[in-house]
């Protein structure tokens, strides 16, 4: 190999080597010994005097010790060159009222300044948002008089809450469990041998029958039907009517009213239900009831709504936590016609509240809505809270069949 570099070589090696050779030198010196701070229009700096391109300012006098030059580190040349004109120095007052500001003052000598500087530090103080929190505080003495007024209250709330608990409710009965008798009779409707369309029950006052078939609804993961919920409902008013003193007055439209309602050209046709509730066909009239219950079908899915007349209130319960308002609207406007119609008396319904409630119990799958309306309004209908959930789901089918095939409502 040849110790001569080839061309290319040298050509990288200039390229990547620094140097001060040629026409740049006087530019790069004077761009190293003047940086771009010392020429901003922020700093007001002095002329560069011509000595500083003499070896007496170079690299501390560097340069000039091992030309056997006297050393003073370029102090004095650099002293007379800032002695144009005092320094400033620029602190901050971290004392001030409306928070730290800065404060200029000028030196004569900087280093006596800097001497002084590190003889007496600053001390250190607490941070500025502190101090003005304290005063700030100072100034309204009355923040800790209502901090006490607040604590004060919600204590006497927490009392009163306390004393406005409703007693505990006793709903042993709602879920007792069925004997062996009748879960075998519950398991042989649903699963037994025979006719699909033999009928096994018919409720001669509503002139309701349901098949064996009608009965496989209430079997799990199944999608309740009219007839089943329609017949339900009559046995719920049948128990109400026996036992007067242990539930509360109540009217129960079947499956098809509130869809004959909503009818019509605008969503609205009190015509088509007039005569539904004439009280000679009830024996009463809707506005003696404390609640009457709307079961409401949309498509595949069950809701219900509830006409509180005793609290003038709407409520809708969906078990998938969905919302109609138009519902309450159909059934405020309905309400309002009804009792004038029948009862001859005139209801404010702007007065009433749509009731949106915290808590209902909501299905965890997609077919236990039927079920979940049904005990909507048994639960209702006793004035009990809700207090059930997804997993009664299957007790409550088996619960329901015992009750329709002894058309009697427990």
């Amino acid at each position: 190999m040849s110790a001569i570099a080839s061309p290319l070589h040298r050509r990288n090696r200039h390229r990547d080597t620094p140097h001060f050779h040629g026409p740049q030198r006087r530019r790069r010196l004077h761009l190293v010994l003047c940086p771009g701070a010392f020429r901003s229009p922020l700093f007001a700096s002095p002329p560069i005097p011509p000595e500083a391109a003499s070896l007496a300012f170079d690299m501390g006098n560097f340069i000039s010790g091992f030309l056997g030059k006297p050393r003073d580190d370029g102090l004095g040349l650099y002293k007379d060159w800032v002695d144009w004109k005092d320094l400033t120095v620029a602190t901050r007052d971290e004392d001030a009222e409306f928070g730290p500001l800065v404060v200029r003052r000028r030196i004569g000598d900087p280093r006596k300044a800097a001497l002084e500087g590190a003889a007496h530090p600053r001390e250190k103080r607490e941070p500025y948002y502190k101090g003005a929190l304290e005063r700030a505080r100072s100034h309204d003495k009355r923040l800790g008089e209502l901090a006490s007024e607040v604590n004060l209250e919600e204590e006497k709330l927490a009392e009163l809450r306390k004393s406005a608990q409703a007693p505990k409710e006793d709903l042993s009965e709602l879920f007792t469990p069925l004997t062996d008798e009748e879960e075998n009779e519950v398991r042989k409707c649903l699963y037994g041998r025979g006719s699909s369309t033999e009928v096994l029950v018919l409720h001669e006052p509503s002139n309701i029958e349901v098949s064996r078939e009608k009965f496989w609804c209430l079997r799990p993961t199944a999608w309740l039907n009219d007839e089943v919920i329609n017949l339900y409902l009559e046995l719920l008013k049948e128990r109400e009517i026996r036992e007067p003193e242990r539930f509360l007055k109540c009217h129960f439209f079947n499956t098809f009213f509130y869809k004959k309602l909503a009818c019509g050209k605008n969503g609205y046709d009190y015509k088509s239900v007039k005569r539904w509730t004439t009280r000679r066909r009830l024996g009463y009239e809707l506005i003696e009831c404390d609640k009457i219950f709307v079961p409401v079908h949309k498509d595949v899915h069950w809701c219900l709504a509830i006409i509180n007349m005793k609290e003038r209130t709407f409520q809708y319960l969906d078990s998938l936590g969905g919302v109609d308002h138009q519902v309450s609207r159909v059934l405020a406007r309905y309400i309002a016609e009804e009792v004038k119609d029948k009862s001859n008396e005139e209801i404010d319904i702007s007065s009433w509240e749509e009731d949106l409630a915290d808590y209902i119990p909501l299905q965890q799958n997609g077919w236990d809505c039927g079920m979940f309306m049904l005990k909507y309004i048994d639960f209702h209908s006793r004035g009990l809270s809700l207090s059930f959930s997804q997993e009664n789901m299957e007790y409550f089918r088996k619960r329901t069949v015992k009750e329709i095939l002894r058309l009697r409502a427990d």
